[in-house]
């Protein structure tokens, strides 16, 4: 699913109070990594996530590759920090 621009304008407002759930170490991205934001996205739907300084990828890259992992969207990246979507109809019930 790709977002609207109109989607992604709301979802930027509220992950902007969000904390960063899920940070991404030197090790890079792991499947204990996937794992772990695969199970924040189920719960939250809207994750923020920060790639460390040592990473030895960009941080667009890095998301781009977070998010195929995970079949999430990108709601944006600002410096180190990623936002990412992903829908779960089960929380909607």
């Amino acid at each position: 699913m790709t977002l609207s621009s109109r989607q992604r304008a709301e979802l930027r407002a509220k992950a902007h109070h969000l904390a960063v759930t899920v940070h991404v170490g030197h090790q890079g991205i792991t499947a204990t990594l996937r794992g772990a934001l695969d199970d924040a996205l189920r719960t939250k739907e809207l994750v923020k996530v920060q790639f460390s300084k040592n990473a030895d990828m960009k941080a667009k890259e890095a998301a781009s590759e977070l998010a195929a992992a995970v079949e999430a969207d990108i709601v944006q990246v600002i410096g180190r920090t990623a936002t990412l979507y992903r829908e779960n109809p089960d929380l909607h019930e």
